[in-house]
């Protein structure tokens, strides 16, 4: 899609720990917030950790990426982290790490609101609500977001974390009230983003007034395509599920073996593991005993773990899929459903989180999460029910398609966000489209208004 540039006169700092594709997750926001705004012809920067240099070296906008260095504290507290239940890790060391980028951020960011007459700051990530922040008193409007969070476990999965988990995250919460106090980055933003009334609602006591609506995650519809009609597989044959993610617990790819170890037994079919993380080996062996590891690599039947792959890769295997299925139990965002939809794939997940923000009947098949047995018998149960229906596959994934063009392209996601990064810095004169057609093209709203829903 080729754009003209709009909002040249507007400068802009995009801030924070990790910008990168590799990282995955909310690590890719900022990496799209920039790129999509230096190709629009704004006057972006980006502000992110030497840890990810790397990724932009040779870019054609390499040369307004500015790094903080990495200190000895970063690892040693990435050291302490890699030994605790990673909720607890992100939470603690993980957070102490951020709050340490952060104060190095900010004696930067200083000068460069001076040296390149900055106009907004934008911290789209962490996208937790709690977690406090020091990107405040900087000397321009700091836009914090789209913010994603405030959702636990559904009821039945509560003993998912142990007990001690849940008594110390708990108290966090507590506590961060406070924190938000110290580092009041939240509660001084000009304005906070929110992905839905959830994470409104969990914002710390006193945050900024200005919150609008706004979807966290978007889709690049040039790199996530469906396969071109003339090379699509002959329909007859096992069909192509694929789930995308990193392997830790709360993905519960072990219920969806199981389930798909029961569904093959009716139908033929095969599932494709596009993911790394400390599970890998225990889920080959749980394939293993259940009788369904495809023993050869990669085959039309059975389950195949194909490792990490980077965005592009991933994005072509999914040309070769019929399906995306995310037993996930607590996905705030679930970039991998919109990616799925975009590849014109009908998706399978629980109704929980992101996955149910995204999907509806039209395009995929919600699961309810009454309990870990219900949950691998009712995705049984759809893997069945689609893999002998080709003709609702396609429906279902053309649907899915559609919506995405709608309501999730990166591209009516940057106006959206050149409309807000206007409105922060007060400079109407900025705005290049209808303010009114960019909001509601995304789902934004002032906080007046409830959340829509989708």
């Amino acid at each position: 899609m080729t754009t003209q540039p709009q909002h040249s006169a507007l400068r802009v700092l995009v801030v924070a720990e990790h910008a990168s594709s590799r990282y995955g997750g909310e690590a890719a926001l900022p990496m799209h917030y920039y790129a999509y705004l230096r190709r629009r012809g704004v006057d972006a920067w980006l502000l992110t950790h030497d840890r990810v240099r790397q990724e932009f070296e040779g870019s054609p906008h390499a040369d307004h990426v500015i790094y903080v260095e990495e200190r000895f504290s970063h690892r040693v507290l990435w050291w302490i982290g890699r030994r605790l239940p990673d909720r607890i890790d992100n939470l603690t060391t993980g957070y102490i790490s951020r709050l340490l980028t952060q104060f190095s951020q900010r004696r930067q960011i200083r000068g460069l609101v001076k040296t390149l007459s900055l106009d907004v700051i934008h911290q789209p990530m962490p996208v937790s609500p709690k977690e406090p922040s020091l990107l405040y008193d900087l000397g321009a409007p700091v836009v914090m977001g789209p913010l994603n969070g405030g959702m636990d476990f559904p009821p039945a999965f509560k003993s998912a974390d142990s007990v001690f988990t849940r008594v110390f995250l708990r108290g966090l919460r507590w506590l961060s009230h406070g924190l938000n106090v110290l580092a009041p980055g939240k509660l001084k933003a000009e304005l906070i983003l929110v992905a839905n009334e959830r994470t409104r609602v969990a914002l710390p006591s006193g945050h900024s007034p200005r919150v609008e609506y706004m979807v966290e995650n978007g889709v690049d519809l040039q790199l996530w395509q469906p396969r071109e009609p003339g090379l699509a597989p002959p329909v007859p044959g096992p069909t192509r599920y694929v789930f995308m993610g990193r392997l830790v617990d709360v993905k519960r790819v072990d219920l969806l073996l199981e389930a798909f170890a029961q569904a093959s037994r009716q139908q033929p079919m095969s599932l494709l593991v596009i993911g790394d993380g400390p599970l890998l080996p225990e889920l080959k062996q749980q394939a293993l005993a259940l009788g369904i590891l495809a023993p050869h690599g990669e085959s039309a039947s059975g389950v195949h773990f194909a490792g990490w792959m980077t965005q592009r890769d991933a994005a072509q295997q999914l040309k070769n899929q019929d399906c995306l299925v995310l037993p996930s139990i607590r996905e705030c965002g679930g970039a991998v459903v919109l990616e799925a939809m975009a590849a014109s794939l009908p998706v399978i997940a629980v109704d929980w989180g992101g996955p149910a923000d995204y999907l509806d009947a039209s395009c995929g098949i919600l699961v309810p999460p009454l309990s870990a047995r219900h949950v691998m018998l009712a995705m049984s149960e759809a893997l069945v029910k689609l893999a002998r229906d080709p003709d609702l596959r396609r429906r279902l994934g053309a649907q899915g398609r559609a919506k995405v063009e709608q309501e999730f392209d990166w591209e009516k996601k940057i106006d959206a966000i050149l409309s807000a990064y206007a409105r922060a810095a007060g400079r109407s004169d900025l705005r290049g489209h209808d303010p009114a057609l960019d909001t509601s093209a995304l789902g934004m709203t002032d906080d007046s208004q409830p959340s829509p829903a989708r």
